[in-house]
């Protein structure tokens, strides 16, 4: 295979309130790829830009306005985007993103903005190619983020998360793949290896079909779920 492994990328974005597992699932997706050769690209958002950083700060200070956090989430996202996604999704690789525009669509909505406004202020954002939607109780997961030893932060309290929660499980997204993430860890990256080799295969097929080429980009992809 050349440095590309699909013409025009796969873009899987892991998405979730806290303490999902997402930051687990997006890494474990992206060390088994590269550990079998496929070309892959692994970020988060809010990035560590100054944008981000920004909004980063705010979670343990104080929250700043909606319309602030909008205006700074879609500045980092600008950038986010011009700089690597794209460049990326061009290239042929695979970019696993550990939150994504559903992410401002959840929280922000939350915090009492509109949700189709705000998914249309993010309208110059490549969609995914699939949604990873890790689903779990608020409960679940305030408990999981005081077990790894961390203090929930402004954005993390039971009632914000379910907010979150119900726009997350209420959000049109075509690519959107909900997976029961109360469950252990391998039993959730199973289900979300199926949801990718599915995108992987619906995009190859509309780019070409059963060539040899995209039977290989398929074996590629495979080789890593069973690594």
């Amino acid at each position: 295979m050349t440095a590309g492994l699909i013409p025009g990328g796969l873009l899987i974005a892991v998405e979730g309130i806290d303490g999902a597992g997402k930051t687990t699932l997006a890494r474990t997706l992206a060390e088994s790829m590269r550990g079998n050769g496929v070309p892959v690209v692994f970020s988060k958002e809010p990035t560590n830009g100054p944008w981000g950083t920004q909004l980063r700060k705010s979670a343990s200070e104080g929250r700043l306005s909606p319309d602030e956090e909008v205006r700074l989430l879609l500045l980092d996202r600008r950038q986010h985007v011009d700089e690597l996604v794209r460049p990326a999704l061009e290239a042929g690789k695979v970019v696993i993103l550990d939150r994504y525009f559903p992410s401002m669509v959840a929280y922000q909505g939350a915090h009492g903005l509109s949700a189709s406004s705000l998914l249309l202020q993010n309208a110059f954002a490549p969609d995914p190619d699939v949604t990873l939607l890790l689903d779990v109780e608020p409960v679940v997961g305030l408990a999981r983020i005081r077990a790894r030893g961390d203090e929930p932060n402004l954005f993390e309290t039971q009632e914000n998360l379910a907010k979150c929660r119900s726009i997350f499980l209420n959000m049109k997204l075509p690519s959107r793949h909900v997976i029961d993430a109360s469950r252990t860890p391998p039993d959730v990256q199973a289900d979300a290896w199926k949801a990718v080799l599915v995108a992987a295969a619906d995009k190859l097929g509309r780019q070409g079909g059963a060539t040899p080429e995209n039977a290989e980009r398929m074996r590629q992809l495979g080789a890593a779920v069973s690594a």
